[in-house]
């Protein structure tokens, strides 16, 4: 008995020390101190509250009596996961924001020295995309090179060769935002030699911007027969470049001078030419006159003292204002790859012209049936969970390696992937044939289609189309000439992707070149059932 009064005793003792350490409270501080205690108190009990819905009044109870003898580390908790929710809110306001702004790919094209590159370049800097001491320093290394108005350009064109000999080589890339839209500028070569180059660059765009010099002579050999804007617009059309903005360049030139003669008599010239190419003149054309140079209507409407006789948009809210067809977010997945690097594990790039792409995502590599697993996607330079169509995307996958991949196959979804054939029927139009050639099954040519280029043989004339009635004529044929609309079966080497362009415009239309020139267009009718992988 004795033994349990000591240590009663000894239990009394050590229970008032600690009173005096930590509980006994100055009556002057009292009150003050129990408030503050009362608040932290009430305060935990709404972070916790808040952080974990709790399911009943038991389990209240509970998570309080754990509080109370845990105080230090709940708070802490309840931090992480009022941070996490945060986290999330904002990433979820970030997918808004990113949803809310359309996107479109913007296409220079025209004949070389129009002033493409530098446009390109004048719209980044306006657009705050480029700082001015970086113009500066652009300014310089022109004046180096006896160069002056290069400047512009040389934001634009990054690489030594473009630099010195003033043409853009590569399809260069960049992007900028306006209020409403998010655009990637795509600023295709001018020069012939470099058509591929542009095909390219144009299959990737919603718009053309078909730049034309106004210098005396510069719209002349770019217009006439081997100029490269007749081309350009033959192509874009061919491409799917649906909407075109003409601007009519260095207006501020000495020779032109804001002169509405000259913009009036390249309007009258370029009219007839963009309807016999296929363009809706009053729907899908807009004229207007720019210097790319001195940036004037380009990001806001110019000054009367200008140019008194235009009181039409400036560049930016001719953009802006662009309806373009859309895409459709929840069909099959279809992403021609453009290009293709090592970068931890196999990056491709393209442009996805069908449904949307998310991390994770489970896809086929066509026409090699390769199937991938989606790792990053990466929009403009920001890695994003998901995209949809209308994208410029690079997207790490694996499954595949870099050299088992080539320009042209297709990234696609595994339920319904693209076909992939090495024949197909197609309606073309014959432009304009090498040495006046007639063009016969037998025929050789280079087959751009989409992000492919490809060596074909035109193996059967099928019936030859009426210009006027545009239906198939009934009388057989065994060749034809310049001019002339034609339905044929095309046979190509190797395996390609292709759709029928009723089903997918994007990778239905194509252009055939010889030589260097483009001598037909057409579009893909029908798949040969034997070759179709579906």
């Amino acid at each position: 008995m004795d033994i349990e009064a000591d240590i009663r005793a000894l239990q009394l003792d050590s229970a008032e020390e600690n009173n005096g350490v930590g509980v006994v409270i100055p009556a002057d501080q009292n009150t003050e101190g129990v408030e503050i205690i009362d608040k932290m108190d009430e305060d935990l009990k709404d972070e916790v509250q808040e952080s974990a819905p709790v399911p009943d009044a038991q389990q209240a109870s509970e998570d309080h009596d754990q509080e109370m003898i845990h105080p230090v580390h709940n708070p802490a908790k309840a931090k992480e996961k009022a941070a996490q929710e945060k986290a999330a809110k904002e990433e979820a306001e970030e997918e808004a924001e990113a949803n809310k702004k359309r996107h479109l790919n913007v296409v220079f094209i025209g004949h070389v020295d129009a002033g493409k590159s530098t446009i390109g370049g004048q719209i980044l800097f306006l657009s705050g995309q480029v700082d001015d001491r970086q113009i500066q320093k652009y300014e310089k290394e022109a004046k180096e090179k006896s160069r002056e108005s290069w400047y512009m350009a040389y934001i634009m064109d990054t690489n030594e060769e473009e630099r010195a000999k003033g043409k853009t080589v590569e399809v260069g890339r960049a992007h900028f935002e306006t209020e409403t839209t998010r655009f990637t500028i795509l600023d295709a070569p001018g020069h012939k030699s470099y058509v591929p180059n542009m095909i390219s660059g144009a299959s990737q765009a919603d718009i053309g911007v078909l730049v034309i010099s106004a210098r005396k002579g510069e719209f002349e050999t770019g217009y006439e027969r081997g100029g490269q804007t007749r081309e350009h617009v033959q192509l874009a059309k061919t491409l799917g470049v649906s909407k075109l903005v003409v601007v009519v360049n260095k207006m501020d030139d000495p020779t032109v001078n804001w002169s509405k003669e000259r913009y009036d008599e390249i309007e009258q010239k370029m009219v007839p030419f963009l309807k016999s190419s296929g363009y809706n003149t009053k729907k899908d054309v807009i004229f207007l006159p720019i210097s790319g140079l001195m940036g004037i209507n380009i990001d806001k409407s110019m000054d009367r003292n200008v140019c008194p006789w235009f009181s039409g948009p400036s560049f930016f809210e001719v953009l802006n204002a662009i309806e373009v067809p859309p895409r459709d977010p929840n069909g099959p997945f279809r992403m021609p790859i453009i290009d293709k690097f090592k970068d931890m594990g196999t990056v491709v790039m393209g442009k996805v012209e069908s449904g949307s792409i998310r991390e994770g995502d489970s896809l086929i590599v066509m026409p090699n049936k390769e199937h991938v697993k989606v790792v990053a996607i990466y929009c403009d330079e920001d890695k994003v969970k998901r995209a949809g169509p209308g994208e410029n995307l690079r997207v790490r996958i694996t499954g595949i390696e870099d050299e088992d991949i080539l320009a042209g196959f297709v990234l696609s979804s595994t339920v319904k992937p693209v076909p992939a054939v090495t024949e197909f029927v197609a309606q073309l139009q014959i432009l304009e044939l090498l040495d006046n050639a007639i063009f016969t099954a037998g025929y050789k040519a280079i087959l751009h289609i989409h992000a492919v280029v490809e060596e074909c043989e035109i193996i059967e004339l099928i019936s030859q189309i009426d210009m006027k009635t545009r239906k198939p004529m009934k009388k057989k044929i065994l060749f034809v000439k310049n001019g002339a609309a034609v339905v044929c079966r095309i046979q190509v080497g190797n395996s390609i992707c292709v759709e029928k362009f009723s089903d997918f415009p994007q990778l239905g239309r194509f252009t055939l070149r010889t030589e260097g020139k483009t001598i037909a267009v057409g579009k893909v009718t029908a798949l040969s059932v034997a070759s179709s992988s579906a």
